[in-house]
Parts: C-alpha cells; structure tokens; sequence
C-alpha cells in the first residue's frame, strides 16, 4: 500500500493494509538517532496522529479489548513501538493520543487471560510513558537537541502531566453530555500510572483533575494504590494539597478519612493540650469544614465519634473533643448558603428531632431570663426518654432500641455541652426548690447509663453536693463551718456497695461556686485548698482503676 492511498483512506476506519504500512513505519524508525529517521518521522508525524484519531474512535467503538484485538491483531505491536520512541512521543499531541489508545485498552474488569496479559503490558508502559526513563534513545535525543537530561524530562514530565489532565476532562464531559456509561476503566489506569508521580510538584494538577472524579458510580473509579499512595505521602508531608484536593481525598478513600479523624482525636487529647489548642487543631485539619460541606462525610466522622465515646464514656477529655469539633463544625455549617447544606435533621439521623433546635441553639441566642426554662425543658425531655427505656427494659429485658436512644440524646448533649456547663453555673445561684431539674440534667451528662451507674443513686448524691456546697458559699461567717465541708468531701470517697459519684461533676459543681458565688476571693480559694489534695488523689484513683479495666478487657 502506497502513502497516497493511505491519505485517501484516511476518513475510513483502519484495516489491516493500513495497520501494516504504520507498522511497518514504527518498525523503521527504531533508530531515532539516525538523521533519515528524523526526517522520516517528521515528514509523517500529521499522518500519524490523523491515524491514531481513527484508531482510538475504533478503540472506543469495541465492546472489549478483547474484540478489539481481534479486530487489529497488531495493534499492540505497533503502539508499544511508538510508545518507546523518543521523537514520537516527544510531540505533545501523538503523546496524549497514545495515552489515550492506552487507557480505552485498559480492561477494568478483566475477562479472560489476554485481557489480563494486556492490562499489565497497559500499566508498564503508561508508567515509562510518565516517567520517560533514560534509555540510549532517549539519550540520543536529549543529546541532539543538546538540552539538560533534568530539564529534558522535567518538560516531558509537564507534557505528560497537562495531556493526561485534558484527556481526563474530557472524557467525563463527554460521558455525561452524551450519557455514555462511565469512564471508570479509564480513569483507574490514570490513577494507576500516577502512582510513580504522587511526590512529583509537577503531577499536582493531574492529581487534582483525578481527585475531582464524581464518587457517584458503583464501580471502582480511582485505583487504590494511588489513593493509598497518595494518603501515604499526604500524612507524613511528603505531598501538598489544597484544601479541595483533601477534602476529595477523603470522599474516595474511606480509610483515608478513618486515620486522619482518628489521628486527630488521639494527638488534639494529648496531655498537655488546651482548649484554645485543641480549636485551632480541630480547625487546621479541615475536617469541620469538609463536613459541611459533605453531609456523607460528616455521617462517618460522626459515626467514628459514636463508637469512640461507647469505649470512652468516662473519659472528659474525649467528651471536650467532641463539644470542640461540634462547636468548629457548626461555624463552618453557618457560613454556608442555606441551598447549599443540608439541614440538621440530615446531619443528625439519629438523634432525638425534639432536642435539635433546643440543644444546637446557642445560649447567646435565648434571653438570660429564659436560660433555666430552655434547660428545665431539656432537662424533662431527656428525663422522658430515660423512663420510656426504663419501662422498655421491664417489658423486655432484650430490648435495645430504648438504649440507643438514650445513649443518642447523651451523644447530642455531649457534643452540645455548653449547655450542660450553663446549667452548673445556674445551679451556683439557684434555690434549692429550683435545683432539681439542672441537677438531673448534670448528672445524666456524667453518667448516662445503668450500665456502670444507678442513676437514682448518684442524682441523690449529687444534690448532697450541691446542697453542701450551697451552704458552704452562702455562709459570710468565718470560719468555714467543718460539717459541711467534711460531708462535701467524704462524697468523693468510694462507698462499698454503692456506685461513687464522677469527680468530674464534683469538680465542676466546686469551681463554679468559686467563679460564680458571692463570697470573697479569699474564702473561696481557702475553700478550694482544703477540698483539691483530696479531689486529686480520688480522681488518680479512678483514673488507674479505669486503666487497669480496660486493660483487663
């Protein structure tokens, strides 16, 4: 077959004359470093790609890769010979054209051996397509043109990376726009030749063009490797991502997310770490802004929160970390347009609806008149719930739809504790005939469940501290009267048969009549110095014994 009836062809698809005569071309050209080569390359580079628009379309219009090869048997030969030659794919758009013949071979799901066979021909050459590895020929080239080895690939490397990213745009444009199946096949052969590239500064849009893949298909779009790889790099700084790249990181890689909420629970609950620290952590990792804007992301942060908290019911530092992370996320939430998030119900499927509004609104936003009647009211819902759990468990000690609710509206007044800590301070200036309800609301937030606790139990010991410490700090005389003190104390004892009271709410209850109460200074703090030897060595105590539980368990 002559040149001129291959230009007349050239409207057609391929046949087997035409794929001969490029073959035939492809196999002449092995020496790129002759003068006649070059000049034979140049002079048919146009036909080149104009053959290569049609054998992708013939690629695209195959069922299989199977059909395909049988269709073109030399199909293989003839791409893998102008894959790994230089003065071919040193020209940007005969390049992308060969990625793109790669990508539509690529068989996601291989059905047969020869599919196999070429998926892992596929994956070797589009990483020497990446990486452009220095070979004699490559050399040559670089030689001839007299251009850096560093600059030389540096530029390949930017090409590769700009042709990979349009093909990747507009595949998808085109598969939606047509509604064409997906294009996963494709894309995870992308993502799997970008792996040798994830701490290359160059591969950074490509990333970024791959990261922006909808998660919409049931089928496997990104390769594993590379979100692995590229989660691998991102954590330990080897990688640079901006915001909107982590964020979609963390939409297709499931355990990707998992490490990085659990990482930063475990470094933001660090000894030593304040609450202002604690913020700025929480915020610095972007999670909160991501779960606003991705309700499905916030559903698996907060599901990993939940299964936290059952292990770590006692635990004020971890309960301080989901109050912080709430309070971050709700800000972020607010900043939104309202067509754009989602509502609370959506946010919160779980949870009690009746105790939404009341427990996310802030106490800034209700009236300081109005403060203790919104608390008595959450108070008696919460209190309801519990008894219905009550009643549940007596008609059915299997029961456990009771307790999810219950251990449910205790998650959401975790995560809403600023209303848990205004209830103690109202409880500083309160009678003791309108103690009752804040009381009960402090305790259910220390102890939550019958598991550990008797609740009954521990409200009439809590109101025993409340009481002496009411006394305490409505008495001007001085000295301090002993009995009440001593009694406020004694409290913090372990009791035989009987479960003690949290020091955590003991605590809470102390430095809040100290803060908020009405005698001097001085007296508080006399108060206090008495009471914090005492307070400390029980709640070392607790603390080992607890440790030494969980061990056991």
């Amino acid at each position: 077959m002559n040149e001129l009836q291959v230009q007349q062809t050239a409207q057609c698809f391929p046949n087997d004359q035409e794929m001969s005569f490029w073959l035939d071309k492809a196999i002449a050209w092995d020496q790129p470093d002759s003068p006649n080569t070059r000049k034979d390359i140049s002079l048919h580079l146009n036909r080149l790609r104009d053959f290569l628009k049609q054998l992708l379309t013939e690629i695209n219009n195959e069922s299989s890769t199977t059909e395909t090869m049988n269709r073109l048997p030399l199909l293989g030969q003839f791409l893998g010979r102008l894959c790994w030659n230089p003065l071919v794919t040193a020209e940007g758009a005969s390049r992308g054209l060969l990625l793109q013949c790669l990508w539509s071979l690529y068989s996601e799901y291989p059905s047969n051996a020869v599919e196999r066979k070429a998926n892992q021909w596929i994956q070797k050459v589009l990483c020497h397509l990446a990486t452009d590895e220095e070979d004699s020929a490559a050399m040559a080239l670089m030689k001839h043109l007299g251009v850096p080895s560093k600059e030389y690939h540096l530029k390949v490397l930017k090409r590769v990376v700009t042709r990979m990213q349009d093909s990747i745009v507009n595949q998808c444009s085109q598969s939606s726009s047509r509604n064409q199946g997906c294009s996963c096949g494709s894309i995870w052969a992308a993502s799997e030749a970008c792996v040798p590239l994830i701490t290359c500064p160059e591969a950074s849009p490509l990333i970024g063009a791959l990261l922006q893949q909808p998660v919409t298909c049931i089928r496997e779009g990104l390769s594993e490797n590379f979100l692995d790889a590229l989660h691998s790099a991102y954590s330990r700084c080897g990688l640079l991502l901006d915001e909107q790249a982590v964020v979609s990181l963390w939409c297709h890689s499931l355990p990707s997310l998992e490490e990085t909420v659990l990482s930063l629970l475990e470094s933001a609950t660090a000894g030593g770490s304040t609450p202002n620290k604690m913020e700025e952590q929480i915020t610095k990792s972007l999670l909160p802004n991501a779960c606003a804007q991705h309700c499905s992301i916030f559903l698996v942060v907060n599901d990993i929160f939940r299964t936290v908290l059952k292990q770590a019911e006692r635990n004020e530092c971890v309960k301080d970390f989901f109050q912080t992370f709430t309070k971050c996320f709700l800000r972020e939430l607010s900043q939104l347009q309202p067509q754009t998030s989602a509502s609370l119900k959506a946010f919160f499927p779980q949870s009690p609806p009746s105790l939404l509004i009341p427990l996310f609104t802030m106490p800034s936003e209700v009236p300081q008149e109005g403060l203790k009647n919104h608390l008595m009211w959450v108070s008696r819902s919460l209190q309801r719930l519990t008894e219905e759990e009550e009643e549940e468990e007596d008609s059915d000690s299997r029961n456990i739809r009771g307790n999810r609710k219950v251990f449910e509206a205790w998650f959401l007044l975790v995560q809403c504790a600023h209303w848990v800590q205004v209830a103690v301070q109202l409880l500083v200036t309160s009678a003791p005939e309108d103690s009752g309800s804040l009381l009960w609301l402090l305790t259910f937030y220390h102890h939550p469940t019958n598991r550990w606790h008797h609740r009954a139990s521990q409200l009439i010991q809590a109101r025993a501290a409340w009481f002496h410490l009411y006394s305490l700090f409505s008495i001007v005389a001085h000295p301090l009267p002993a009995d009440h003190l001593q009694s406020f104390i004694s409290l913090l004892l372990p009791k035989p048969q009987q479960s003690s009271l949290a020091p955590s709410l003991t605590l809470n209850l102390l430095v809040n009549f100290a803060a908020f109460g009405q005698l001097p200074q001085s007296t508080s703090t006399e108060i206090i110095q008495k009471s914090r030897w005492r307070i400390s060595l029980v709640c070392r105590m607790r603390q080992h014994a607890f440790s030494a539980c969980c061990v056991s368990d």
